[in-house]
């Protein structure tokens, strides 16, 4: 939950419980007024109007409206101009590997083909 809807519901909360204290007092019998329903009945409206507009909100993105980036260091010399696909033998670039679920994925430009990357051992 971001800060601006925390401050928001609790605001709303302050708002509520301000306006029931007013339209409360407005019946005490000795020094009750009248005017103190409309106040407690405004305040309880901006309240309510706060949780909404809170609750409206849209979370914020990071700056560009983009989504996370992740770069991925791979250990050891890696060319990428001898990837090919698996499938057709078609060239593919850096482009083509998409991070999912944690592990990297190759989609082909050429054939379509799909298919999670794996490393070799070494020996």
């Amino acid at each position: 939950m971001s800060a601006g809807r925390i401050i928001g519901y609790v605001a709303a909360a302050i708002a509520i419980i301000f306006g029931v204290l007013y339209i409360l007092a407005a019946f005490e019998p000795e020094r009750g007024q009248t005017s103190w329903i409309f106040v407690g009945l405004i305040l309880v409206a901006i309240g309510f109007g706060l949780i909404w507009f809170a609750s409206r909100r849209k979370p914020a993105t990071a700056a560009g409206g983009e989504g996370v980036t992740l770069n991925i260091e791979l250990p050891g010399n890696v060319s990428m101009d001898s990837l090919r696909c698996q499938n057709c033998g078609g060239a593919l670039s850096p482009e083509n590997v998409k991070m999912i679920a944690g592990a990297p994925v190759v989609t082909c430009p050429y054939c379509g083909t799909t298919y999670q990357l794996t490393e070799e051992p070494k020996w």
